[in-house]
């Protein structure tokens, strides 16, 4: 779980030094790169919560 943290942190870092990138030189490849960061991480992330509330829902009996 730490590894799942430390992954959302660098994300957040990441998408924020391209938005701070793009503000100081104006070029919109970094606003895309930032924009593509979000929109993977973000659908990582769903994904990840889905398995997890399909891992309560789903409980199979051993």
């Amino acid at each position: 779980m730490w590894l799942m943290r430390l992954l959302a942190v660098l994300t957040v870092i990441t998408v924020a030094a391209g938005v701070v990138i793009f503000l100081f030189t104006r070029d919109p490849r970094y606003l895309h790169f930032s924009w593509r960061v979000f929109r993977y991480s973000l659908i990582v992330a769903l994904l990840v919560f889905a398995l997890l509330i399909i891992e309560r829902v789903a409980v199979i009996p051993v």
